[in-house]
């Protein structure tokens, strides 16, 4: 063939082809009934696939509802606990642990981060007594705990120092880890973090605590929910955090951000936000073919679950198709806050 091999059959192309045409070939004829479209299925979607992201806040029998986020609530640790419990019968692997942080204790320096006491600290602790076969993995990030709401600690003039910041998120990091967190996830996008936190990890003989980082975080408007949930809105006001976070319009950086990662120590990378950057997971797990995550951001699932509420799409049939893109597109995993939802469904 002029030009070369076909991309897709090679050089048997002509052949394939001519010897494949209609009516020979009706594609059709697999779709026809449901056991041929289970038989040629490419990929699956289980409960196994799926990490959920939580919200927990102080005090007893505390429930709060995000209004952002129909369905999604803010918790007390004893309610969280129940329902980490159910989670883990459902066959959910991993829930991903963010903090309500009080006020009172916000800082320009982040210190509540990193402290023993602290809700997170508390939380990990309750969470693998109560429910030790579910993973936890836990944000290390410092906007929950700065006055200010940025991911790192300012100079003078209002610019995250990245060596300043990283000596905090150390500190954080192994907080977490020592209070029994199995995954630490990175979310800040500094500079180096990785390999810091790895080499602490290291030192303090921690060594099965797993770093999933988020390699690939986007400067992204998808996040303004999130910011409600966990109170850091109102701090950041009208700043954004596109001088440490990625420009939207770049995929090349993001490869270049997952291998720097990967060397420094990583074991798992992941694309934030999900469906609107799906290009760039599958060209991580393509070229790199490492564990591979996206998180469906809470942007997403507002958005999803205004047309649900509406009446526009059919709810749980939307939900299950946006969750089975993420596999198709390369992911291992998906962190989403319809993952207990999506569990029931995939149990039925």
């Amino acid at each position: 063939m002029a030009g070369g091999p076909d991309p897709v059959f090679g050089e048997h192309a002509l052949s394939f082809t001519t010897s494949r045409q209609y009516p020979a070939t009706r594609m059709r004829r697999m779709r026809r009934d449901d056991f041929s479209r289970r038989l040629m299925r490419e990929h699956t979607l289980t409960a196994a696939d799926l990490i959920w992201p939580v919200f927990v806040l102080e005090g007893e029998g505390q429930r709060e509802a995000v209004p952002s986020m129909p369905g999604v609530e803010r918790l007390s640790l004893d309610l969280l606990i129940e329902e980490a419990r159910e989670a883990r019968d459902l066959g959910i692997p991993v829930l991903a642990l963010f903090p309500v942080v009080d006020p009172a204790l916000k800082s320009e320096l982040a210190e509540e981060a990193y402290s023993a006491a602290g809700l997170v600290q508390r939380s990990v602790r309750a969470l693998k007594a109560a429910v030790p076969e579910l993973g936890i993995m836990t944000d290390v990030a410092l906007d929950p705990y700065t006055s200010h709401g940025q991911d790192g600690i300012l100079d003078e003039d209002g610019y995250v120092q990245n060596d300043r910041t990283v000596e905090t998120l150390l500190k954080q990091a192994l907080s977490h880890a020592e209070a029994g967190a199995d995954i630490v996830a990175p979310s800040d996008m500094m500079d180096g973090r990785i390999g810091a936190i790895r080499q602490v990890l290291e030192q303090e003989q921690l060594h099965n605590t797993r770093i999933m980082a988020y390699s690939a975080k986007y400067a992204s408007r998808y996040y303004g929910p999130f910011r409600d949930a966990v109170g850091s809105a109102a701090n950041l006001g009208r700043a954004d955090k596109s001088t440490y976070q990625m420009d939207p319009a770049n995929g090349e950086e993001a490869l270049h951000e997952v291998a720097l990662d990967l060397a420094e120590g990583a074991d798992m990378v992941m694309v934030k936000p999900g469906m609107p950057y799906l290009d760039v997971v599958r060209r991580i797990k393509d070229e790199l073919k490492v564990p591979t995550f996206a998180y469906q951001v809470s942007g997403e699932y507002a958005m999803h679950m205004a047309a649900f509420d509406n009446g526009w799409l059919d709810a749980d049939a939307v939900m299950l198709e946006s969750l089975m893109c993420f596999k198709r597109a390369g992911a291992d995993g998906v962190l989403t806050y319809f993952a207990k939802r999506a569990a029931r469904l995939l149990a039925d």
